[in-house]
């Protein structure tokens, strides 16, 4: 069974950076494809960047070039880098694990075969 936990979060002022971390079960990037996906109250749930079992990586354009996603299998541990924060990065963060994920650059994505989504952890970016 797949189980994922995210920590991390926090409050950051604009311009700063977070890591986020998913603890996840061993093998389970090995298996799937990997995602961090992001709520901003009142809005739907958007895909920030994912990762597949091969090491391929994708952002949505708001991300790119400022957030980095990696996987170390050592340790069982998907993170999140986000670097250059701004306000509307805010919300709250999820991992996900899912036989096919597809993330589109505008932030939509596909989701099949999921097998586990973490519960979440808050990021807050300030002014």
């Amino acid at each position: 069974q797949v189980q994922l936990s995210e920590s991390g979060g926090g409050s950051v002022q604009a311009g700063g950076s977070l890591r986020l971390s998913c603890a996840d079960s061993e093998y389970t990037s090995s298996m799937y494809c990997m995602g961090w996906f992001r709520q901003a109250p009142g809005k739907e749930r958007e895909g920030v960047a994912a990762i597949d079992s091969a090491g391929s990586v994708s952002y949505a354009d708001s991300v790119k070039g400022r957030f980095t996603i990696s996987q170390d299998n050592a340790k069982n541990t998907l993170y999140l880098q986000m670097n250059g924060a701004k306000p509307e990065d805010t919300g709250i963060y999820y991992c996900a694990a899912a036989a096919f994920l597809k993330l589109y650059s505008g932030g939509t994505y596909s989701l099949r075969g999921t097998a586990a989504w973490g519960p979440g952890t808050q990021v807050t970016v300030s002014s």
